[in-house]
């Protein structure tokens, strides 16, 4: 297969040990995908880890959802773009003063990573959203946050893909629409609540898609990445 001129699937690295997350990277081609490294990852493996995958010829998302004051997530966001990463995210919950913050420190870069917002979490259903004090659906709360970030600067947001439609057509084609929760057809849920395939997402208006164990526990994690590259061409 050829390969993608800018790929659209986010390897998601959901290891617990930066060897097993190596040993899988080795099996995959720089130009047909983009990695995720999130919390535990990072937490085994550090910034060395990400240092080690940009230098491989990966554009890195860090996934790290910073929620603080304004100054430490400025800070933190600041220390990551150092790191090389091509995109990381912050959590909208922490309020515009908070994004607006980040947003700033980045500019500040010589290579400003894109810069996103968490919405709400795809394991979410409405009665989780309730329990926390935030009444209505999770399409309703996503389409509230999204506003927030984007009046604060933000790239775009983290969203499933069941929303994506509608943020397209409310902030347009340059907002970055990153969707977890995909699964191909014949792949299990998992611990997912609103999915979608990679096919429908990019229908939706999805602009990058968030992709683990379907191709992570794949037997040829290659061949399960070319194939949904395919599906979406």
């Amino acid at each position: 297969m050829s390969h993608i001129a800018s790929p659209r699937i986010i390897v998601a690295l959901d290891y617990d040990r930066p060897e097993a997350a190596l040993s899988l990277v080795d099996r995959l081609n720089p130009s047909d995908c983009r990695l995720k490294v999130g919390k535990e990852l990072f937490a085994a493996g550090g910034p060395e880890l990400v240092k080690t995958l940009v230098k491989r010829g990966f554009d890195v998302f860090l996934d790290l959802k910073y929620h603080d004051i304004p100054t430490t997530v400025a800070k933190a966001c600041r220390a990551a773009a150092e790191l090389g990463v091509w995109m990381l995210n912050v959590h909208a919950l922490g309020g515009r003063k908070m994004m607006e913050a980040a947003k700033a420190a980045l500019a500040e870069s010589p290579d400003s990573p894109l810069l996103i917002a968490v919405t709400v979490l795809t394991s979410h259903s409405a009665s989780d959203l309730e329990e926390l004090g935030l009444p209505g659906t999770p399409e309703a709360n996503v389409m509230r946050l999204a506003g927030l970030a984007k009046e604060a600067g933000l790239d775009g947001v983290v969203c499933s893909a069941r929303e994506a439609n509608a943020l397209r057509r409310q902030f347009g084609e340059a907002f970055q629409l990153v969707t977890p929760g995909i699964r191909p057809v014949e792949a299990s849920l998992d611990d997912q609540q609103r999915v979608m395939s990679p096919e429908e997402a990019i229908e939706a208006g999805s602009s990058y898609l968030v992709i683990g164990r379907p191709i992570t526990q794949a037997a040829d994690p290659q061949a399960a990445l070319d194939a949904i590259n395919h599906s979406i061409a």
